[in-house]
């Protein structure tokens, strides 16, 4: 007889957490895009959401965490591809195949959603966020090279694992800034989609086989 586990249940105190961080984000997110950035304080969001300046801190740790919020499970995104990539199919191959899923089905994740524009502008105002943005991308390629390091069995003196997550973040890089010079220019999520995959493309061949070749999964 086969033992079936369900998933762990949310209990009343996660919940109400989870519900409180998101009521907590979303205004300050709805301030950030009417007034914004830097002209929001924490204690102007505090006020807005009715809780204290206390219980904002207890869920972010800074002001520029509460308009990157949602960027966490992003970051983890290519490195969790990477994983999970099938039996013959390279890191780069994997990283590609989700880049390009994530255009077709016009993923939130890139931006491909109506209203994104605003998010934009707020954030290439604020050089705050500017530097904020340059670090989690920094923390992003570091996750991602610890990745392939495992998955490739490198050694930690092996600069190859740090160099093709380079590759790889730039390829990304690239969809990201298509899609955001795109939506500046008014362009809809289907034509900054369309666009930023042909910029994609474009990309590609500037890769080398080493880097295309990389960390291939064994077909076992």
């Amino acid at each position: 007889m086969t033992e079936t586990r369900s998933a762990p249940v949310e209990g009343l105190r996660e919940r109400k957490k989870r519900q409180t961080r998101l009521h907590i984000s979303d205004v300050a997110t709805g301030l950030f895009l009417e007034r914004g950035f830097d002209a929001v304080t924490v204690a102007e969001i505090a006020e807005a959401a009715d809780v204290s300046v206390n219980t904002v801190y207890n869920y972010f740790s800074a002001k520029e965490d509460l308009f990157f919020d949602r960027s966490e499970e992003f970051a983890r995104r290519l490195p969790r591809i990477v994983k999970e990539r099938a039996p013959g199919e390279s890191a780069a191959a994997a990283a590609l195949r989700g880049m390009r899923t994530d255009l077709a089905e016009l993923s939130p994740s890139l931006g491909l959603v109506e209203g994104y524009v605003r998010f934009l502008r707020v954030m290439r105002e604020s050089p705050a966020l500017l530097v904020r943005l340059h670090m989690m991308e920094h923390e992003y390629q570091c996750e991602l090279a610890r990745t392939l390091r495992e998955e490739a069995g490198e050694g930690p003196d092996d600069p190859l694992p740090d160099l093709v997550a380079g590759q790889l973040a730039w390829l990304e890089g690239v969809v990201f800034e298509a899609v955001a010079e795109a939506t500046l220019e008014g362009a809809s999520p289907e034509l900054a989609a369309a666009l930023a995959a042909a910029r994609l493309d474009a990309a590609v061949p500037l890769l080398g086989e080493k880097v295309l070749a990389y960390a291939v999964k064994p077909v076992t």
